[in-house]
């Protein structure tokens, strides 16, 4: 049952992703500005775990390059492809491998991730474009200073989707028990 419950909300997760952009899509530069890819795709990497977002991550950038045409396929969504995946593969490990999951662990997590994509999107793009034509300007420009704006809105964002999640005890965070706890000391 719980395969059946990540394969459908991996799909969800798919459905947003195609979505999504359509709602910054209009005007491009504040679409790339505020990622709205990465979003169910850190989703998906926490609640469904990392092979899900690894996939999730690898096959959303360039399925919606084929079929709507954005990202356009090369190199932007294959660079993407590998930078989705790595987010939607590492928050996925390492926020299920904590000891517990709270909202800082979820931050930990999705610092950890963050910094794991670019340096992936970095590598990536320099692969697809020849190290020659890339310059360091260019991968601080499209890892860093153009994605503030998607990266402050993903670290309010994603926090407080798995902080209601929480609350509302859909998916609650995972806490050390009593017994753990004294086993521990």
């Amino acid at each position: 049952m719980k395969t059946i419950q990540k394969v459908t909300l991996s799909a969800l997760f798919l459905a947003i992703g195609f979505i999504l952009p359509f709602f910054t899509g209009q005007i491009p530069q504040i679409g790339s500005m505020l990622l709205p890819m990465h979003i169910p795709v850190f989703l998906c990497g926490l609640l469904c775990g990392w092979e899900y977002g690894l996939g999730l991550g690898l096959i959303l950038p360039v399925l919606r390059s084929l079929i709507f045409g954005m990202p356009p396929l090369f190199p932007t969504a294959i660079a993407m492809a590998f930078e989705l995946a790595t987010y939607g593969g590492v928050i996925g490990y390492v926020y299920s491998h904590a000891k517990w999951q709270c909202i800082k662990q979820l931050y930990i997590a999705l610092f950890i991730s963050m910094v794991a994509g670019r340096v992936v999107w970095a590598l990536a793009t320099c692969l697809l474009m020849g190290f020659t034509n890339v310059s360091a300007m260019m991968l601080i420009n499209g890892a860093l200073l153009s994605a503030i704006p998607g990266i402050v809105v993903q670290l309010i964002l994603i926090p407080m989707i798995m902080a209601t999640l929480d609350k509302t005890k859909v998916v609650p965070f995972k806490k050390l028990s009593k017994v753990s706890k004294t086993q521990t000391m």
